[in-house]
């Protein structure tokens, strides 16, 4: 795509509600299908385990899709869940969240797969989220990968830990438990 064509944030605002998910990545419009109910499952689980953590512990905030993520004029994303500690709690608005969350959670599907495991990484790795989890519902798969030096390497585990919330403890089964 070349720079002329580019879209941005004002052009993305602009958009009609069709109840369709859209994110920008360097200016290029996705519109995001209606995800399927494994997914959709996978992310309550999810979302309820961090918050009653988040209630007993504080240190952020959890918030899930849709919600933008404004990385630049031309990235905007909806991440499927993502975590903004104390520290950032002023990149959060009214609108979404102004740069990088500090952990960006995406549920896998076939629809979105090579986006979420190719492109969203690197967009998230350039604009340096400190974690990123992919977490694949369907293999029961979750993989965590940690900013080191602007580049992310993969944390093996049977446990979801995290230095951005110490002392969280998310076993894999928990979260796939039906």
């Amino acid at each position: 795509m070349s720079t002329a064509t580019k879209l941005t944030y004002e052009d993305y605002v602009l958009m009609p509600d069709d109840g369709q998910r859209h994110e920008l990545i360097d200016g290029e419009l996705f519109v995001v299908p209606a995800p399927n109910h494994p997914h959709q499952r996978t992310v309550v689980r999810l979302a309820h385990l961090l918050a009653s953590w988040l209630d007993a512990h504080r240190g952020g905030e959890v918030i899930v899709a849709p919600f933008d993520v404004i990385l630049s004029p031309t990235d905007v994303v909806q991440p499927d869940l993502l975590f903004v500690s104390d520290r950032n709690a002023q990149r959060i608005e009214r609108r979404g969240v102004v740069g990088a969350p500090d952990l960006v959670v995406e549920i896998l599907s076939n629809s979105n797969r090579r986006r979420d495991e190719v492109t969203k990484r690197a967009l998230y790795e350039r604009f340096g989220v400190p974690e990123y989890w992919l977490i694949d519902p369907d293999e029961r798969t979750v993989t965590v990968l940690r900013l080191s030096d602007g580049r992310y390497s993969v944390v093996e585990g049977e446990t979801l830990t995290s230095p951005l919330l110490p002392g969280l403890e998310i076993s894999l089964t928990s979260i796939f438990t039906i």
